[in-house]
Parts: structure tokens; C-alpha cells; sequence
């Protein structure tokens, strides 16, 4: 069957095609009888406006991008809950792609985005070069999410990286442990304010800095952690780059026979769902997710309706949450830390 239009609908409910449009747009205009006999009527016809046309139609865009760099992380799927709260809630629709944490597949998703003409975008932890965010902030406001930028056409909603980072050597030097790895976040956004955080800390503590070249993914976790194996000594403690490398970390010692936390504490990195499974039950430094969306948003929807010109600059605040992958080192375990 072919897929019903508005002039179905309008026939459908005995008016003009006209007034169906309006109730499409939730015009205060329309009464309420006709509002109720135009809903119904494309309810029975299984009628759904068309959000690109609707938005040409009206030469107003109600359509927003939004670029996530990687699918299997549920970082992300918690920022966007928040972005789409607050875009439904101002009665703009969201779309959705992933660049897949590739600078090229990025550069495809943005033009895929860019080409339905949305009224802003969001980047989320893109690893795109600045020259190509530039280019779409001259067609479109831009918001990033988990990654910094000097364009004063940009807006940027981070955590404090570097902040977060300290908080967790902090907490595992109280335990005792002075053998911290960190697995490298590697050419994530937020990997340099993570990776600069921790050796700061660890220098603080007058420990040596022992960083571990890995992902933000559950195999490069995994990969990292038998690299360490092969190492004469065993940290006793690691800070992953994310929550999704701290559970591959986890799997490969757990593989291996080692007990965590009781040979080696392990300390994630958002706080994410995941996190907090009560299986896996990570310590790991939380950032607001969702309130990174909602920012995010509002900050993109004051540039479109607005057309505010001065850039926003949000850096929250992270805090640790305890968990059971944390615990003191067993006392033999400790060699020569700094």
C-alpha cells in the first residue's frame, strides 16, 4: 500500500489539507474538536509527517545532527537521552549517525548530517581535525561534547578531564597502591586531559608515571592488559581511559586467574550503566551524562533561535564513585613505585 499523505488524512477527518498541516505543526490556531478529529484520523491511517518536508515546507528547520563517535559505547547513549529530552521539549526532532572513531568516516557523517540542512549539530567526542568542525560552524551552530575547541563559533560541554583523573591516582594511593598504570585512551578527545591528570597526580604522589598505549574499547582493555603481563612487574592498580576499556581490562586479569581487586584494583573512567551493573560494580570517576546533553542542547537551541555570537565554555565538575573493583594491594605486591 502506498504510504498515506496529509490529503488522505484530510479526507479522512472532512477538512482542508491546510488544517491538517497546522495540527501537524501543534498550531494553537486549530480547535480542539478538529485537533482530536485530525489525530484520529492519521492515527487510523497510520499517517506520519514527513520531519524533512515539514521543515522545507515551513523554510524553519526543526531538525537537529547529532554525530556520535562510537555506537557500542553507552557513554554516549546516555549524552544523547539528555540531548533528546531537551530537543523534544523545544520541538525539534534528532539525527543520528556515528563516524565510528575514524577521522574520514567522521568527515562522511558530518556531510550526511550537513545535507539535510539541520538548524545545528552536536559532535559527540569527535575525532575530527578542527579545519573540518570549522567548516560546518560556518553553515551551522556546532556544539561539542567531550572535546575542546578555541572557534568562537563553537560551543563546547566537557568534564574537567585532568580534575577527574587526580581523583582516582588520589584514591588508589590512599588504598596503598603505588604501582598505577594508565591505559591510554589513545587518540580519543578527552585521552591528553585524562592522560595530563594522571601524571600530574602521580608526580604529586612522587610516583613514576607508567602509561599504557590502549583504546577507549573493551579489546584494546583487553590487549593492554596482556601486553602488562609479559612486564617483569605488574601494576597493582590501573585507571582506564573509559568504563568500556576498564570491563576488556578486568576480563583479561579475570582470564589469567588474577583476582580484582585483590591482586590489581582497576578504576573506570564516566560512569556509565555499565559501571554499574552489579556484577561488574566498577569504581570509576562519573560526569554527568545526561546534564552534558541538556547543556549541550541549550547551548545549540541559543544559537538557533537567538543567534548569540559569544562562544559557551561548560567544564564540569567529575566525582568518584566507590565501587568493589577498588581495594588495598595484598603487601607483597608492591615493587619499586617511585
Amino acid at each position: 500500500m502506498a504510504r498515506p499523505t496529509m490529503e488522505d488524512v484530510a479526507e479522512r477527518a472532512g477538512v482542508s489539507r491546510a488544517l491538517v498541516s497546522l495540527v501537524m505543526r501543534n498550531s494553537p490556531k486549530v480547535s480542539e474538536w478538529r485537533r482530536v478529529a485530525v489525530l484520529r484520523a492519521a492515527e487510523e491511517l497510520g499517517y506520519a509527517p514527513h520531519v524533512m518536508a515539514r521543515s522545507l515546507a515551513s523554510r524553519t528547520a526543526t531538525v537537529l545532527g547529532v554525530m556520535v563517535s562510537d555506537l557500542r559505547n553507552t557513554f554516549f547513549a546516555e549524552v544523547v537521552e539528555g540531548l533528546d529530552g531537551a530537543a523534544q521539549a523545544a520541538g525539534f526532532d534528532l539525527i543520528l549517525n556515528t563516524g565510528g572513531r575514524s577521522p574520514s568516516r567522521e568527515r562522511a557523517a558530518l556531510r550526511s548530517l550537513l545535507s539535510f540542512r539541520p538548524a545545528g549539530v552536536v559532535l559527540l567526542s569527535p575525532v575530527l581535525p578542527a579545519a573540518a568542525i570549522e567548516e560546518a560552524a560556518a553553515q551551522c551552530p556546532v556544539v561539542l561534547v567531550s572535546r575542546s575547541s578555541r572557534l568562537a563559533t563553537v560551543d563546547t560541554v566537557n568534564d574537567d578531564g585532568e580534575a577527574g583523573a587526580a581523583l582516582a591516582v588520589d584514591h588508589l594511593v590512599e588504598l596503598g597502591h603505588r604501582n598505577i598504570a594508565h591505559l591510554d585512551g589513545g587518540g580519543a578527545a578527552t585521552s591528553a586531559a585524562r592522560r595530563k591528570g594522571y601524571r600530574a597526580a602521580m608526580n604529586r604522589h612522587g610516583l613514576r608515571p607508567w602509561v599504557v598505549r590502549s583504546e577507549h574499547t573493551d579489546i584494546a582493555g583487553e590487549k593492554a592488559v596482556q601486553e602488562l603481563l609479559t612486564t617483569s612487574t605488574l601494576p597493582t592498580a590501573l585507571l582506564a581511559g573509559n568504563d568500556f576499556n576498564a570491563v576488556g581490562a578486568i576480563s583479561a586479569l579475570e582470564e589469567t586467574g588474577l583476582r580484582v581487586p585483590a591482586d590489581v584494583s582497576v578504576v573506570g573512567y564516566d560512569n556509565t550503566s555499565l559501571a554499574a551493573l552489579k556484577h561488574v560494580s566498577l569504581t570509576t570517576v562519573d560526569q554527568p551524562r545526561t546534564e552534558m546533553g541538556r547543556l549541550a542542547m541549550e547551548a545549540l537551541l541559543e544559537r538557533v533561535r537567538g543567534g548569540r555570537s559569544e562562544p559557551v565554555r561548560h567544564l564540569l565538575h567529575p566525582s568518584l564513585v566507590v565501587r568493589a573493583t577498588t581495594g588495598s594491594p595484598r603487601p607483597d605486591s608492591q615493587g619499586a613505585g617511585g
